[in-house]
């Protein structure tokens, strides 16, 4: 009788290990669906604009909400739209939304002029969602997002550090693989 018992364990062992990789390999899938609709859901936004900065983290069915927006408004759609995703259990949500200033507005538009002007950059301006994003806080500008190369996130560091009224420029572009 334990002779049996202990071959009865073994079986459910051994099944058990041969189902985890299957098991591991639909939560990978459903995690990867779950990355691929919350861009999506963010990207179709209606009030997001190149001055506001969305990214997110997915860690099982838990989607933690980043960023930087210029409208309250934006910050709870995102929130709203994650939550109504399949698989989506929980919604933490850590977008800041940026201090009304008249001249962080001057110079968000100053910084859009003067970088999306340069020769060649009409190829990242004229996308739905323009991969540069500015984000103006207190005078402090940050280019986040991807460009082609180098050349390029160097010449629009320089093209913002030239706008009047900026106190300091991060470029945390990233340069396309």
């Amino acid at each position: 009788m334990k002779r049996i018992a202990l071959y009865a364990c073994l079986l459910v062992l051994v099944g058990g290990i041969s189902l985890c990789p299957a098991q591991e390999q639909r939560g990978t899938r459903a995690q990867e669906r779950i990355v691929h609709e919350v861009r999506h859901e963010l990207v179709m936004l209606p009030y997001y604009s190149v001055f506001d900065d969305l990214s997110f983290q997915v860690d099982g069915g838990t989607v933690t909400l980043l960023g930087q927006v210029t409208l309250p408004v934006l910050k709870s759609d995102a929130e709203n739209v994650v939550k109504r995703i399949e698989g989506v259990d929980r919604v933490v949500n850590r977008i800041e939304v940026l201090p009304l200033s008249p001249m962080d507005d001057r110079i968000r538009r100053a910084v859009y002029r003067s970088v999306f002007s340069l020769p060649g950059f009409e190829r990242y301006a004229m996308q739905a969602v323009p991969p540069i994003h500015i984000i103006v806080k207190n005078g402090n500008v940050t280019l986040v997002g991807v460009v082609a190369n180098q050349a390029d996130k160097d010449r629009a560091g320089l093209q913002a550090n030239g706008v009047s009224g900026v106190f300091k420029v991060t470029n945390d572009l990233r340069v396309e693989k």
